[in-house]
């Protein structure tokens, strides 16, 4: 059970158990929730608006709770657009950047057992072939607009 927090950064998660496995899923284990990471990390949206337009369809009620969840769970983080001060940009925090070699697990798990994966080729390739120097890569990358 998830509690209101003040500030955004006080929201409670009830531990179903002291697994890890769990303990993961307790924070990012929703579809919605690694599809938003998804986009932070592999399709450079930092939006609300950005966010409801991915192809997944999430409704504003979802998407509002799961970006609050991710930042109370220090995953993301929240800050004011410096050109339009009504908008909000999100990025990954250094937690939210450690699920990268997750994400890439996941990405070459369904290019393997899903015939119809938008996954391009070249990119399962990386994750295939030359995974370690790929995470460095993409966690350099994200990492340079922390």
């Amino acid at each position: 059970m998830l509690a209101i927090c003040k500030n955004k950064m006080e929201k409670k998660i009830k531990r179903r158990s002291d697994c890890p496995v769990s303990f993961a899923l307790d924070i990012f284990g929703d579809k919605w929730s690694l599809l938003i990471i998804r986009d932070l990390m592999f399709k450079n949206k930092k939006t609300y608006g950005e966010f409801l337009q991915s192809e997944e369809k999430i409704a504003t009620n979802i998407l509002a709770d799961r970006l609050s969840k991710l930042e109370c769970a220090d995953l993301i983080k929240c800050a004011v657009d410096q050109e339009k001060k009504s908008k909000f940009n999100y990025e990954l925090t250094e937690k939210g950047i450690d699920i990268v070699p997750v994400l890439l697990e996941i990405v070459l798990w369904s290019a393997t057992h899903d015939k119809y994966t938008a996954a391009p080729k070249e990119f399962v390739d990386r994750v295939k072939y030359d995974k370690e120097d790929f995470i460095k890569e993409i966690v350099k990358q994200l990492k340079s607009k922390l």
